[in-house]
């Protein structure tokens, strides 16, 4: 059935279409009780006798329903009409912010504004037990009046012991009922535990406003790659560029508070959307302090004592340099320690299938076992390696338990005739990430590719490669994917 502007569903008149997703359309309609304009989602006629669909329409609903918020779209009513299921909520006037996002640059102040709105929302969501689970800018509508509102709770989760899944890559999907251990939510957005296929919790949302908080401030997504499979796994092992390396004025203190919302571990995060409402309005409260207080008093001797700090620091450090030791001198310009050890933590299977678990371990086992064969290198067991599958410490903390000096990672997907590898250099004492590369090659060159992933490493920590060494990485002979199977099984 199609609606048209004057057509009729109870006592709602069709007035426009406002616009349509995978999960419904959306139509502006007049209440004839009430006497005022509202908005109606209908479910596509192609989802109308679907019962796991017609269960997510009526899901979001309740949930909505459940909620009075300033910053959560209001539901008005729930029905049936003429064979079409229509939920009906408040009309808002204005755009979303990813169309803002797209159109112009938000001002610092102004992201940081709606950033604590929606966290204001999501407080109120979380302490009645609902998750959104799908929170991203085209959820998040600016109105006219300057209010923020939250939508689509489509995929809201008030169940804590349940666990659902459905990866979209676009603004809306529709999901299928869903089991533990599937993907849910909009890549790019998704928390780790998430791509997991883990529950998720409120803290769970934080990271995902943590991806819009980033996105306002900078102009660019936190994790944006060419391929669906290679953001999921940049969100489980890579840390976004820091704010002020946009290029943009960043105000001190909006860095720490984002990157700690985009922290791996739900318990590294803020534990409550409260807190980072509070947080935000904290730094705008500190920046008003501070235009207020106008300029400091003798800017020009603070100047002058910046000068004189500055100039004492060089004349100390042409000391040192001039009267130390040969010795001493060496060792303070000398390069940073040569890297000698490490790790080759277990590549993440992102094939979607846990039946895959065991290749992504055999290409664990096998870059292991290449490097091991390297020269003056210590590489740590596959045994212990794989001991650390599934964990969620840090890396400086892995790192110190196995006395390495850089940790491999990365994540592997085998999608019908294809291998997707993403693989990436970790430095252990600072967490930072100094090399990283993303490999696809036919499933019958697996060998040569876990050779080019094993020389590309050694070259990056200066290992010293003989010409047996390059003979044996570079001996890529084609392979038969059955007898691989059959081996690495």
């Amino acid at each position: 059935m199609r609606l048209e502007a004057g057509a009729r569903l109870g006592p709602y008149q069709i007035v426009a279409p406002l616009g349509a997703g995978g999960m419904g359309e959306v139509f502006r309609a007049r209440d004839s009780r009430l006497g005022r304009d509202v908005a109606i989602k209908i479910l596509p006629e192609r989802l109308a006798d679907n019962e796991k669909a017609l269960s997510r329409f009526e899901r979001e609903a309740r949930a909505v329903a459940a909620l009075s918020h300033p910053n959560i779209l209001a539901i008005h009513d729930f029905g049936q009409a003429d064979g079409v299921v229509f939920a009906v909520t408040e009309l808002l006037e204005g755009e979303s912010l990813d169309r803002r996002l797209s159109r112009e640059e938000i001002p610092w102040k102004k992201s940081l504004e709606i950033g604590a709105a929606v966290a204001d929302g999501l407080a109120s969501a979380h302490s009645r037990g609902i998750v959104h689970r799908d929170l991203k800018p085209a959820n998040i509508f600016l109105t006219r009046e300057g209010l923020v509102k939250i939508l689509d709770f489509g995929l809201a989760r008030q169940d804590s012991h349940v666990s659902e899944a459905s990866v979209t890559a676009g603004p809306t999907a529709a999901a299928p009922e869903t089991e533990p251990g599937t993907v849910l939510g909009t890549v790019g957005y998704m928390s780790p535990e998430q791509v997991r296929g883990e529950t998720a919790d409120g803290r769970s949302d934080i990271f995902s406003l943590g991806c819009v908080l980033y996105e306002m401030l900078t102009g660019r997504r936190a994790y944006k790659h060419r391929t669906q499979a290679e953001t999921m796994a940049a969100i489980l092992r890579d840390h976004p560029p820091e704010l002020p390396e946009s290029g943009r004025t960043i105000l001190p203190g909006i860095n720490g508070v984002v990157m700690r919302c985009l922290q791996k571990g739900p318990d590294e995060r803020f534990q409550s959307a409260r807190d980072l409402a509070f947080a935000l309005r904290e730094i705008l409260g500190g920046s008003a302090v501070s235009a207020a207080a106008g300029p400091a008093a003798p800017r020009a001797k603070s100047h002058l004592g910046a000068w004189i700090a500055g100039a004492a620091a060089i004349v100390a450090v042409a000391a040192i340099l001039l009267f130390a030791s040969a010795g001493v001198r060496g060792r303070l310009l000398a390069p940073s320690r040569q890297i000698r050890s490490l790790a080759v933590l277990p590549l993440v299977n992102l094939s979607g299938d846990p039946q895959q678990d065991y290749f992504a371990e055999g290409m664990t086992d096998q870059i292991i076992a290449n490097l091991a064969r390297l020269r003056d290198l210590r590489v740590i067991s596959q045994t212990t390696s794989m001991s650390y599958r599934g964990s969620r410490k840090r890396v400086p903390e892995i790192a110190s338990e196995l006395d390495v000096d850089v940790v491999v990672e990365g994540s592997v997907a085998r999608i019908g005739d294809k291998i997707k590898v993403n693989a990436q250099l970790v430095q252990a004492r600072t967490d930072k990430n100094i090399w990283s590369d993303a490999y696809e090659r036919d499933v019958h060159d697996i060998l040569g590719l876990q050779g080019e992933i094993a020389q590309a490493i050694a070259r990056k920590i200066s290992v010293e490669l003989t010409p047996e060494d390059r003979a044996r990485l570079e001996g890529g002979r084609r392979t038969d994917p059955e007898a691989y199977e059959a081996y690495i099984k």
